[in-house]
């Protein structure tokens, strides 16, 4: 498998390029893989692959039904933490919008963070008896 095949792939739409990679280098721990500014940007975490598609992409073109892909909307990428509370705290510490508090329920605690765009991305920190088996 070439390292292409093995990486899974997502694509956001993003207003500015630049703000969305320094967002995801600065605070996800995301690597800058190809920078395309102002069009588009793919940046690494693992195995995540993340197209960063800005207004001139050709993945931002309106539909034939005029309609236009745009940021936001409740699907997100979520990334594991092994210490939610203190990943909370960091990003807060440098300014980083969350969409709401932490949660709580019977896999873990999440909580949403907005990047410059407003895509979010989902940190969970699961539940400590399914990180002993």
């Amino acid at each position: 498998m070439t390292e292409q095949e093995d990486l899974a792939n997502i694509r956001y739409i993003v207003d500015d390029v630049e703000a969305a990679v320094d967002f995801y280098t600065a605070h996800l721990g995301f690597t800058l893989r190809r920078s395309a500014a102002p069009a588009f940007a793919d940046v690494v975490r693992g195995h995540l692959r993340l197209l960063l598609s800005g207004p001139t992409s050709s993945g931002a073109r309106p539909m034939p039904d005029g309609a236009t892909p745009s940021p936001g909307g409740w699907n997100r990428i979520y990334l594991t933490v092994d210490d939610l509370d203190a990943e909370v705290a960091r990003l807060r510490a440098a300014g980083v919008p969350f969409r709401n508090e932490i949660v709580t329920g019977p896999g873990g605690r999440q909580v949403l963070v907005k990047d410059p765009a407003g895509n979010l991305v989902e940190l969970f920190q699961p539940a400590q008896h399914h990180r002993d088996h």
